[in-house]
């Protein structure tokens, strides 16, 4: 698989960066912003997907238009990290469709989730969901009050 550092064709980045801006893109497009052709874009982006640097291409979509106005970040404190609880926790955040992230944290927090939920009533919801499903040292939460910058674009 390619990494960062082995990604050195100009070309190579100038695709990923148009693609990661709008992966819908024609390859005719597409290869007019990289100067290449139809044929040569579309070997490069076959090449890019082979190599896993192009995992997949998605479509984002607006939260707010969704009704899922409301961004929380849980902030997880556990006793328990046996390999049986730690497969039971992975597995709830998995099956939980409003759990958009879910990170093993060092410092103080064991876990970070990041969730979107219509609000603080669904929030509920989920936090009754995964503590029934798991157990929990201390759970709190933060409510996103305006999103400042939100990205999946990576820095290549």
């Amino acid at each position: 698989m390619m990494t960062n550092m082995e990604i050195k064709d100009p070309l190579d980045r100038k695709i990923l960066i148009a693609l990661q801006q709008n992966a819908d893109l024609a390859l005719e497009d597409l290869g007019a912003r990289v100067g290449l052709s139809r044929n040569a874009v579309w070997r490069r982006v076959k090449a890019l997907e082979a190599s896993g640097v192009i995992r997949r291409r998605v479509a984002l979509l607006d939260a707010e238009k969704l009704g899922l106005g409301l961004t929380v970040f849980m902030m997880i404190r556990t006793d328990r990290h046996a390999p049986d609880w730690l497969e039971r926790f992975a597995e709830a955040t998995r099956d939980m469709p409003e759990i958009l992230g879910a990170y093993r944290m060092t410092g103080e927090l064991d876990y970070l989730i990041r969730a979107r939920v219509a609000d603080v009533k669904a929030y509920d919801r989920l936090y009754q969901q995964l503590v029934s499903r798991v157990e929990l040292a201390d759970v709190s939460a933060s409510f996103v009050m305006e999103e400042i910058k939100e990205t999946t674009e990576l820095p290549i």
